[in-house]
């Protein structure tokens, strides 16, 4: 049976919204604060985290919030030792992966702390106001492995939205990392248009000059402000990820880093998250069909992803999270023009989206 979520809020709740936003915004840090940032190769980073929030297919209240660590380069021993499943996913650079510093020179990326948990959405989407629905839980989840194993703590956030690169200069990164106070990046897979940013032809002939794994171009709105990133994150990838400054880092280091952790086209601690939250959604609704073998090599393909980022198209739009910046209204959740062009498949050779992100059953689904 699906569960409904809070009514639309009024304006009162929506201008309460607004002030909570422009106070904690006056605490963003927009420059490095750690001396690894300071450090090309990143010298004394061994932590990187990442968060998401997956939903069950029509139901706009359950979904399930994830915070994964994952070692960076390489932590010798799995460091949790508390109540979790023992973790021992090896991510490992793809073939011909170039960049001498991305993923520690040819070390590896590895899984050393999980926590997933089903969670009662209290509010709906409203755009621009994503924080306000999913952080509460993301921040529970930081605390909780604060309490539990602080010798886990991440010394960085990587977070599925975005930064400043937000209506209001104030995304849910943002907000994620002023309440926990750990730097964080805001990395999003749709741009969110704002201050006249927009996918227009100019922006689509700016993505086709991005050649290989690692080219940017700055997103630049109206106002003169540099808002973001357009990040090529993989040399097969045919769609950029829109990376922004959440907290306590410098957007030039926001990008290099999102990109050193990049296997596929999502950065590998939002991807692990993701798999994780939806594989726990599989294991505590159960899943409506296939046998324990099915099951069973359906979750070794997901945590042992394949080598080379192709295969059919990815997982389908959430409706508990419709892609902020779009022409979506969320009170008729109808996707506009560009993004359906954005969710149709690119052509034979160029589709890349079931191995970046796995494909969910019909009735789990994660953010777009």
């Amino acid at each position: 049976m699906a569960h409904t979520a809070a009514e639309w809020p009024p304006e009162e709740t929506l201008s309460l919204w607004k002030g909570e936003q422009a106070r904690l915004k006056a605490r963003v840090v927009q420059r490095d604060t750690e001396a690894w940032q300071r450090d090309p190769s990143f010298s004394g980073l061994q932590k990187v985290g990442g968060v998401d929030v997956s939903f069950v297919k029509g139901d706009n209240v359950r979904a399930c919030a994830s915070l994964v660590v994952l070692s960076y380069p390489e932590l010798k021993e799995p460091q949790s030792q508390g109540s979790r499943v023992p973790l021992a996913l090896t991510v490992l650079p793809p073939a011909g992966f170039s960049d001498p510093h991305a993923l520690g020179a040819g070390a590896v990326l590895q899984v050393v702390y999980e926590d997933s948990r089903m969670v009662g959405l209290k509010a709906p989407y409203v755009s621009g106001f994503l924080a306000f629905r999913e952080v509460p839980f993301l921040v529970e989840l930081v605390q909780q492995l604060q309490e539990k194993e602080p010798d886990i703590m991440p010394q960085v956030l990587l977070v599925d939205g975005n930064g400043v690169l937000h209506q209001r200069g104030f995304g849910v990164a943002c907000h994620l990392g002023v309440l926990t106070e750990l730097p964080c990046i805001g990395v999003a897979k749709k741009l969110l248009h704002v201050d006249g940013l927009e996918k227009n032809a100019l922006h689509k002939q700016k993505i086709v000059l991005l050649q290989a794994g690692g080219d940017t171009f700055p997103l630049i709105g109206n106002s003169g402000t540099v808002l973001g990133m357009a990040l090529k994150s993989h040399d097969h990838s045919t769609k950029p990820l829109y990376v922004s400054v959440g907290h306590r880092i410098s957007l030039e280091v926001a990008v290099r880093l999102t990109h050193h952790c990049c296997r596929f086209r999502i950065p590998e601690p939002i991807r692990q998250a993701d798999i994780r939250s939806r594989e726990y959604i599989r294991r505590t609704l159960g899943h409506p069909g296939g046998s324990p073998a099915q099951r069973k090599d359906r979750s070794q393909k997901e945590q042992r992803p394949n080598t080379c980022p192709h295969g059919g198209p990815g997982a389908p739009a959430d409706p508990g999270r419709p892609p902020e910046g779009s022409s979506t209204d969320p009170k008729n959740p109808e996707p506009g023009v560009w993004e359906k062009e954005d969710q149709q498949s690119e052509g034979p050779g160029r589709q890349e989206d079931s191995a970046l992100w796995p494909p969910s059953p019909a009735w789990v689904q994660s953010p777009p």
